[in-house]
Parts: structure tokens; C-alpha cells; sequence
């Protein structure tokens, strides 16, 4: 799809907006589950908190009983990550105790790190523990009047916050790339389905331009039927001026036709003189002139509104029999090989007027024989329709390059007893340009003249 693609517009935002969404909502969930796993990790720290302040609330337990695991074989397992410690606050030396897996380490003081005491009298933070451990810390002061004042502390490896954190991001991230995956294929399919009428319209406009269909057919959705009524009608606006041209040109034609038809029968009556001969002369060019731009005129109009497609293979046989028998006299023999697929977009009366008046001159200059040639081009260019090329070759004497030239010119001829107008070749010029196509002349294998028509197929 190219850049300017409605298409691509559509899917290009569509999936902008996807990735952002999805990634803020993947940031949102992945902050909101570690939340909760570092709330139920704390829950857990504060159960053991308040296990061991209830022993310390004790004082009449023996000493030996006191601060046993905790149900917590972690804590008796040396620098495993989880401590506890009860220090006594209230004496000139603090006294001390805390779990196995503490070993000789202490516990950091939350208070000399700044962590805020919150409205339940605890403070929550992370440090660093022996070993260079991260963990989750909670502590709390614990003041039993007489019998002491005490700091309570439990700590645990943040590992498990990290690893539970890090699995669900995993998770998540795969999820969520199988739901953009299937949202983007769901996008191109809303893409290709909603300008799906586009296309048709699109394909039907083609199918007007290359006279598969006059007009757009069939229902479309609401929001582009008005193009379409608007197509169909501004088509019929312009069949209906080109019709409107077409009759002024007929009566142009007739208008013209008639006093100069007096001026040849008056300049015929007196023949002798030369001023009559060259009336007769002038008024020849100019009905030659007149039926030359009323026939371009008409074609003109005719390939404007709606082209027509044309079977190549058969007409040229036609021609090829039509000429054979013109030239017949003098023993010129016409071949064809002409591709069965080839088709021309344009009706079959200009190719035939083209093809003919190219035929013609070369039968007119060959010595025995005259060759048509029709190959059917296919551009390199994706989605570029194909071109036919019209080559008519003759076994003459041939033109030099400056002849190609003189000829092609309107009205310019080299041997002025050849019969004919001398427009034959300019006409086909004119005729191939309002088609988007070209004449060009050469020398053929034959050692005659080369014609080669290149006009729009099909």
C-alpha cells in the first residue's frame, strides 16, 4: 500500500493507538499487581512483626524460650534473607537479640533512614541487608512502660516480590502480544471490509474508462452512494454535451459541404481556365481538410466519454482480405500474424482507419509483399495496462530518415503519382495520440518502409 493510502492512514493510526493503549495499560496492570504483591508481601512481614511483639509483651517467659522460628525455618537458616531483631532502646547499651539467620549482622534503623512512621505506628521500607541483599523491611517501636522500651524489626528477601513481579510481566507481555496481533489482523480485516465499496467504485470507474460498463451499478453504503449517484450523473452530463458537439459538428459539415459542392460543379463548367482548375485544385484540399478534422473531432468525442473494446485479431484479418483484393492488379501479397488475446481499447472503425491507411501506403509502395504484425506488450510497471504494437512492413524501396519525417508530416508527399491525399499518415498520428498512442517509422527487415503503431490494449 502506497504512503497516501487511505488504507494505510486508517491501519497506521489504528495501530499507533493499539500500541499505546496497550502498552499504558500493560504499565498500569504491572504497577497495580506489584502493588499487591508488595502489600501481601508486607501483610506477611507484619504478621511476624506482631508474633514477636507479642513475645516481647511477655517479659515472665524464660529467655531461652523466646524468639523461636516463627513458623519460619528461613529464619533459623544463616543469611537466608529473612531476620528478624528486637533491640532494647532504653538503656545506655542497647541490648540486642535477634534470629539465627542474622548470625553477628544487625538490621538497619528505618528512622536513621527517614522512613515515616504511618498512621498504624509502623514504618516500611526497603534496605540494604547482609550479603548485599535487598529487603523488605518493616519495623515498629514498642514502649511497655516499666518494663522497657523496644524497636521491633522484620525483614525479608524482596526476591519474591521481584520474581513474582518479573513472571507476571512475562505474562502479561505475551498476552498482550497475541491480543495485538489478533486486534491488528482484526483491524486490517475492518480496513479492507469498510472501504471494501471503495474498491467496487474504484474497479466500476475502471470498467467505465476501459468500456466494460457505461455506468456505476449497485447498492452502496450510505455514506458514498451520493458519489456514486454524482459519477453516474456527471457520465450522462458529458455523453450528453459530446452528443450536443457531435450534432454541431454534423451541421457544421453540411453547412460547409453544400456551397462548396457549388463552387466545384461552378469551377468544373469551365475547366479550361486556369483560375477554374485552381478553384478546383484549393476546393479539393479543403474538403480533404474539412472531412480530416471532422473525423478527429468525432473521435475525439468518441474516446472522451466511454471506450469501447475491440477484438485486434479479426479485424486485421479483414483488412488483410480487403486490401489483398484492392491491390490485386498488381500481384501484392498481404500477411498477418496477429495474438488472438490482443484487444484494443477503442472501437474497431478508428482501428481499422488507423491500421488501413498504414496498410494501404504500404501497398501502395511495395514491390510484392506487405507484412502485419500484432505483438501485445506488457509493461514492467505493476498495474499498467498493456500496449498493443502494430507493426506493417513492405518490401519497397524504403524512405530515408529524412523522408520518415517529410511524410509524416500532414499533407507532404514524395511522389506525386501515388493516388491519395497525401493525409493518410498524418491522420493515423493524430488519430493514435488522442488514444495515448504513437507512430513511428523505420526501415523493415525487408528493405522496405517499417510502420510501428503503438496503441492502448487491453
Amino acid at each position: 500500500m502506497a504512503a497516501s493510502s487511505l488504507a494505510n492512514r486508517l491501519f497506521l493510526s489504528a495501530t499507533a493507538w493499539l500500541v499505546v493503549i496497550l502498552a499504558i495499560t500493560g504499565v498500569v496492570l504491572s504497577s497495580v499487581y506489584k502493588d499487591a504483591t508488595e502489600r501481601a508481601f508486607d501483610r506477611r512481614l507484619n504478621l511476624y512483626l506482631r508474633t514477636l511483639i507479642a513475645e516481647v509483651a511477655t517479659p515472665d517467659e524464660p529467655p531461652d524460650r523466646q524468639f523461636q522460628s516463627l513458623g519460619e525455618p528461613l529464619f533459623e537458616l544463616p543469611l537466608s534473607g529473612w531476620y528478624w531483631q528486637i533491640t532494647r532502646i532504653d538503656t545506655e547499651k542497647p541490648e540486642v537479640r535477634s534470629s539465627r539467620s542474622l548470625w553477628d549482622k544487625k538490621l538497619p534503623k528505618l528512622e536513621d533512614q527517614g522512613a515515616e512512621l504511618t498512621a498504624a505506628g509502623i514504618r516500611l521500607a526497603y534496605v540494604d541487608g547482609p550479603e548485599g541483599q535487598n529487603l523488605r523491611m518493616v519495623e515498629r517501636p514498642v514502649d511497655l512502660g516499666a518494663d522497657g522500651k523496644f524497636l521491633v524489626s522484620v525483614a525479608g528477601d524482596d526476591t519474591e516480590i521481584f520474581d513474582e513481579t518479573r513472571s507476571f510481566d512475562y505474562y502479561l507481555g505475551g498476552t498482550f502480544t497475541a491480543l495485538g496481533i489478533v486486534l491488528l489482523l482484526t483491524t486490517v480485516f475492518q480496513v479492507r471490509f469498510g472501504l471494501a465499496p471503495l474498491k467496487r467504485i474504484s474497479e466500476a470507474i475502471a470498467d467505465i474508462r476501459s468500456g466494460r460498463a457505461e455506468r456505476l451499478e449497485g447498492e452502496f453504503p450510505v455514506e458514498i452512494a451520493p458519489l456514486a449517484r454524482e459519477t453516474n450523473a456527471l457520465i450522462d452530463a458529458n455523453r450528453e454535451i459530446v452528443e450536443r458537439a457531435r450534432t454541431h459538428v454534423g451541421n457544421l459539415a453540411h453547412a460547409i459541404k453544400t456551397p462548396l459542392s457549388v463552387i466545384v460543379n461552378e469551377a468544373g463548367a469551365h475547366a479550361a481556365d486556369p483560375f477554374a482548375a485552381k478553384v478546383l485544385e484549393q476546393a479539393d484540399v479543403m474538403r480533404d481538410q474539412v472531412t480530416h478534422h471532422l473525423e478527429r473531432a468525432r473521435i475525439a468525442a468518441r474516446v472522451s466519454v466511454v471506450a469501447t473494446v475491440t477484438e485486434v485479431a479479426p479485424a486485421i484479418e479483414a483488412l488483410r482480405r480487403t486490401m489483398e483484393k484492392i491491390h490485386r492488379d498488381r500481384g501484392i501479397t498481404v500477411e498477418a500474424k496477429a495474438d488472438p488475446s490482443a484487444k484494443f481499447r477503442g472501437e474497431r472503425q478508428d482501428l481499422e482507419e488507423m491500421v488501413g491507411n498504414l496498410v494501404d501506403n504500404a501497398c501502395k509502395w511495395a514491390a510484392s509483399r506487405v507484412f502485419i504484425e500484432v505483438v501485445v506488450q506488457i509493461p514492467h510497471q505493476a498495474g499498467a495496462s498493456p500496449h498493443l504494437r502494430i507493426i506493417v512492413d513492405d518490401d519497397g524501396r524504403g524512405l530515408s530518415e529524412a523522408e520518415r519525417a517529410q511524410v509524416s508530416r500532414r499533407g507532404q508527399r514524395l511522389d506525386e503519382s501515388k493516388p491519395g491525399s497525401g493525409l493518410g499518415l498524418s491522420i493515423v498520428v493524430e488519430l493514435a495520440a488522442l488514444y495515448g498512442g504513437s507512430l513511428s517509422l523505420g526501415a523493415a527487415p525487408t528493405g522496405g518502409l517499417r510502420a510501428e503503431l503503438v496503441l492502448p490494449g487491453l
